[in-house]
């Protein structure tokens, strides 16, 4: 089940993010709702002078990776309501009906201001409970909602209709994300019996988290020994990542999503224990976060209103 009317203790975070392709493989999008805003550098600040208050640091992002126009999404608002099935910040929200997760989304996008509005229908094939920590001391952990589901999107600004497969999951934390990790890796590949899910971490403390999940279709997971780490191309601001790989197998990336200071997202091609399949990698390198070059960046991707 999926709640959002959980305690988010000042300082900390909750997230709450769906990433999907579409069928044909065009289309693709990830749409996070934040309560504390983890990147926010409105956040950190306020954080550092004692009023780190999470729910006066809350943005809907969307991401819309198209063709040609892409569109991008982060508003930040110091309003937020919220309850066990709703969770709305300005004048979009999340909904869970109780079989499916619903997004109203009216936004408007940057750098280029452009008119977000439109709906999104998650429908998970199987809802997992099981949480996941991240650290030793476990003040962040993961849920992975709905590895296996299907999502239908339905927009009129941009006017665009499609549906493919999807991934939900959520994360959590009684302190910032930067305090417990130095770096993350992590990617989900969708196959024909389910999902696979890899989470790697450089832990603050020195130690490295290597989770490596199956989740069948249908419900389950189980875990296993995950394969080597083999290096990604850099991106085009020289961050370093890598991804899981079966040896022998050397993982490319096929469509870049986003490229930022101390993020990135891409799809790739790799093989994960005899599976291959569409494959959503994720790097984050939070030592460059922390950066005040970074900090003084980050406003004119996240803008903030109230």
């Amino acid at each position: 089940m999926i709640r959002f009317d959980q305690a988010v203790p000042d300082g900390g975070y909750a997230w709450w993010y769906i990433d999907a392709i579409s069928d044909d493989g065009t289309e693709a999008l990830t749409l996070i709702g934040f309560v504390g805003s983890v990147f926010s550098p409105y956040y950190a600040r306020a954080i550092k002078q004692g009023r780190g208050v999470a729910e006066r640091f809350c943005a809907i992002n969307l991401a819309l990776y198209r063709p040609r126009a892409g569109r991008w999404a982060m508003t930040e608002r110091s309003r937020v309501q919220r309850d066990a099935q709703t969770l709305s910040i300005g004048p979009s929200a999340l909904r869970w009906t109780g079989s499916a997760l619903e997004a109203e989304i009216c936004e408007v996008s940057v750098p280029v201001p452009h008119r977000l509005r439109g709906r999104i229908r998650v429908l998970p094939q199987a809802v997992e409970s099981a949480r996941y920590f991240l650290d030793a001391a476990q003040n962040h952990y993961w849920q992975p909602i709905a590895p296996c589901a299907r999502i239908e999107v339905m927009f009129e600004r941009p006017a665009l209709r499609w549906s493919g497969h999807a991934y939900v999951d959520h994360n959590a934390g009684s302190e910032p994300v930067a305090a417990a990790f130095r770096a993350w890796s992590w990617s989900r590949m969708a196959s024909g019996a389910g999902a696979v899910v890899c989470y790697d971490a450089q832990r603050r403390d020195g130690s490295a988290l290597d989770l490596a999940l199956r989740f069948s279709a249908s419900g389950g997971a189980s875990p296993f020994t995950p394969p080597p780490l083999a290096a990604l191309d850099r991106t085009a601001w020289r961050l370093k990542r890598e991804a899981r790989a079966d040896p022998g197998v050397r993982p490319v990336v096929r469509r870049r999503f986003e490229d930022a200071p101390f993020y990135a997202r891409a799809q790739i091609d790799t093989v994960i224990a005899g599976q291959r399949g569409d494959c959503v990698h994720e790097s984050l390198d939070l030592d460059r976060l922390r950066q005040p070059i970074v900090q003084a960046m980050l406003p004119f991707r996240m803008p903030r209103w109230g």
